[in-house]
C-alpha cells in the first residue's frame, strides 16, 4: 500500500489554442474534473494497479463529493476529513504549447488533519508520498511534518515531490525577511528517503547549475536520494551511489497538466516494488510520456 498524502482540488482546465490573450478573449476548450498533486499520483497509481490510499481535506460541498467519488471510481481508497464551513479546493489552469499556469484556491487542503495521517498508516503501508504543497502552505505544514516523521517512526520510506517553484521562491523570501537564511523546505525534507523535483524546483532549492549537481546538493542536504524531472531530457537520480540518467522517447504534447504526478507514479509503483534505480526512472518517464498525451491530470476514469 501507498499513502499519498496532500491536495485535492477541483481543476477547471482551459487548453489554449492560441497564446493568451492579455486583456482580451482567448479561444480554448475547457474541462472541469478532478486534481491535486496527491489526488493526481494516487489516480495515476491506481490506474497502475498498485494499492493507493489518499488522505487529505475537503469542504462538505459537492465538489468534495464529487472528487471522492471520482478517486472512488478511479481505485483509489481515501482517508479525507471533511471540513464544514471550508470548500473543495480548486485551481484554474491554463495551458499551451506545453506550459501551464495554474490559479490556486487552496481551500480545505490548508486543514489536513493528523488524525487521518495516523489511520492511513495503522491500516498498513510501505511507503508515504507527500505533496510539497502541504508542506508550502503554513497552515497544513506541521500536519505535512507529522506525516512525514509518523511514516518513518512506522518504517515507511518517505517521498517528496516540491510541487511548484514559485511557491519555493516565495516561501525562501517570507522567511530570509525573518531572518532565516538558506532554503527552508530542505530542512523541512531532511531525512526522506527520495524528494522529486523538476528542473525550475531544482533550481529554486539549489542555486541555478548543472542539474546533476544541483541534484547532489539537494541530496547532501537531505541526507537522502533526489530525482530531477527534466522533461523532454528524461530524469535523473542523485545520490550516495552517484547519478544515473535516463533519457525519455519524445512524444507529442497535448497538455502538460498532471504528468509530473505521473511520473512520480510510475517511479513510485516500480521503486515499491523493488525496482532500481534505473529501471524506477525508466517508469517514470513512461507514464509521464502517457500523461501529456492526453487532456487533464489524470488517466481515464474506468467505465462503470
Amino acid at each position: 500500500m501507498i499513502l499519498s498524502v496532500g491536495d485535492l482540488v477541483t481543476d477547471v482546465l482551459a487548453v489554449l489554442r492560441a497564446p493568451l490573450a492579455q486583456g482580451s478573449d482567448t479561444p480554448a476548450t475547457v474541462h472541469v474534473a478532478g486534481g491535486g498533486q496527491a489526488a493526481n499520483t494516487a489516480a495515476w497509481l491506481a490506474a497502475l494497479g498498485a494499492p493507493v490510499t489518499f488522505v487529505g481535506a475537503v469542504g462538505d460541498d459537492q465538489a468534495g463529493r464529487d472528487r471522492l467519488a471520482e478517486l472512488h471510481q478511479a481505485g483509489v481508497r481515501t482517508q479525507v476529513s471533511v471540513r464544514p464551513g471550508a470548500s473543495t479546493g480548486s485551481i484554474v489552469v491554463l495551458t499551451h504549447g506545453g506550459e501551464r499556469t495554474m490559479i490556486s484556491d487552496r481551500g480545505a487542503n490548508l486543514l489536513l488533519a493528523s488524525a487521518d495521517v495516523d489511520a492511513a498508516i495503522a491500516q498498513g503501508a510501505s511507503l508515504l508520498h507527500l505533496s510539497g504543497y502541504t508542506l508550502l502552505d503554513q497552515p497544513s505544514r506541521p500536519s505535512g511534518r507529522y506525516a512525514l516523521a509518523s511514516a518513518r517512526a512506522a518504517g515507511l520510506r518517505t517521498c517528496v515531490d516540491a510541487a511548484s517553484a514559485a511557491p519555493l521562491y516565495a516561501v525562501t523570501t517570507e522567511l530570509i525577511e525573518d531572518g532565516v537564511t538558506g532554503h527552508p523546505f530542505l530542512d523541512w525534507v531532511r531525512g526522506v528517503d527520495l524528494l522529486l523535483a523538476n528542473a525550475d524546483e531544482a533550481t529554486a532549492l539549489a542555486g541555478p547549475g548543472d542539474p546533476a549537481d544541483q541534484a547532489l546538493r539537494m541530496s547532501y542536504a537531505i541526507g537522502g536520494d533526489v530525482v530531477v524531472k527534466l522533461g523532454a531530457h528524461g530524469a535523473l537520480w542523485a545520490g550516495p551511489a552517484g547519478v544515473v540518467h535516463v533519457m525519455g522517447d519524445p512524444v507529442p504534447i497535448v497538455d502538460a497538466t498532471g504528468a509530473g504526478d505521473a511520473f512520480a507514479a510510475g517511479l513510485l509503483a516500480a521503486w515499491s516494488a523493488g525496482a532500481g534505480q534505473h529501471d524506477a526512472l525508466l517508469a517514470g518517464c513512461r507514464l509521464g510520456a502517457r500523461a501529456v498525451g492526453i487532456v487533464g491530470a489524470r488517466p481515464p476514469l474506468p467505465s462503470a
